[in-house]
């Protein structure tokens, strides 16, 4: 039994220096200056430009136009990823709400009619919903960034398959006290679907933050600039004799791996349970 419990947090040991180590990496190598590591590579000690570096990254401007800081393009990732979680929420609610419990004709088929999005992802219909967003003069706003990434069924599955487990006596009891369906949905739904609301809002918060190609073709203007496309700009700078700031870059990595990381350590307990829990 020892053994077996000794072996078994050696395992989760190593595993967590396996996860951990390249970050710790990272972080270590932004704070040493741009040459050093064009020219030695990633470090794995302290370099002592720690707070340079991320002062420049956060508060001073830079890119073509000269707009562009760390800070303001970690608003537009905390905007699109906060953005798209609420309105993926709202809408798969809405969607399963209807088709759980409004008994219209066709209504399952309409479902896997909603279902099939999952086999059409973004970037297979990126080039027509591409021009969709255009011609509704959507470019460089955060609407155009968020709207056309909502269209998806994963939130509305998961949710369906929530209030199929809930209770009829819930129903019964609400018509008996007068509750109409708004009222059914706000006062007892809503708060008895927090755990799930809580993990579709970790996957769908680290979706929406970590998206490059959309937000990439839908902004020009350096305003709407996102963390992910910040780092991929950085490593683009290759003049001439000009060295990338690959410390800046590392910098942008590590602040761009932060919300998440808290969001999932935040609301660990909730996904967990809305992932699991079948008691209502």
């Amino acid at each position: 039994m020892y053994r077996t419990r000794l072996s078994d947090h050696l395992i989760l040991i190593l595993g967590s220096f396996m996860m951990i180590g390249p970050v710790a990496v990272i972080f270590l190598t932004s704070t040493h200056d741009a040459v050093e590591v064009h020219r030695h590579g990633l470090m794995a000690t302290w370099g002592g430009h720690f707070t340079d570096t991320y002062r420049k990254v956060l508060f001073e401007s830079g890119g073509f136009t000269g707009q562009a800081t760390g800070l303001r393009m970690l608003m537009n990732s905390m905007i699109l990823g906060i953005g798209f979680a609420v309105g993926k929420i709202v809408l798969s609610m809405m969607a399963a709400y209807a088709i759980v419990y409004f008994r219209f004709r066709m209504g399952t088929f309409f479902f896997w009619v909603i279902f099939t999005t999952l086999l059409l992802p973004l970037e297979v219909r990126i080039v027509p919903s591409y021009e969709v967003v255009q011609k509704l003069g959507m470019l460089n706003t955060y609407s155009g960034m968020i709207v056309p990434l909502l269209a998806s069924a994963t939130g509305t599955f998961y949710f369906r398959q929530f209030f199929k487990s809930v209770p009829d006596e819930l129903l019964e009891a609400a018509r008996i006290d007068g509750a109409g369906p708004w009222k059914f949905f706000i006062d007892i739904l809503v708060p008895i679907s927090k755990t799930m609301i809580a993990a579709i809002f970790i996957i769908m918060f680290v979706y929406g933050w970590n998206q490059y190609l959309w937000p990439m073709m839908m902004t020009s203007d350096e305003v709407y600039f996102t963390l992910v496309r910040g780092i991929k700009q950085i490593l683009l700078v290759w003049v001439g004799s000009q060295i990338p700031d690959y410390n800046e870059a590392f910098a942008l990595a590590v602040l761009a791996m932060l919300p998440p990381v808290i969001v999932v350590v935040v609301f660990q307990s909730w996904f967990i349970k809305g992932l699991t829990e079948s008691d209502k």
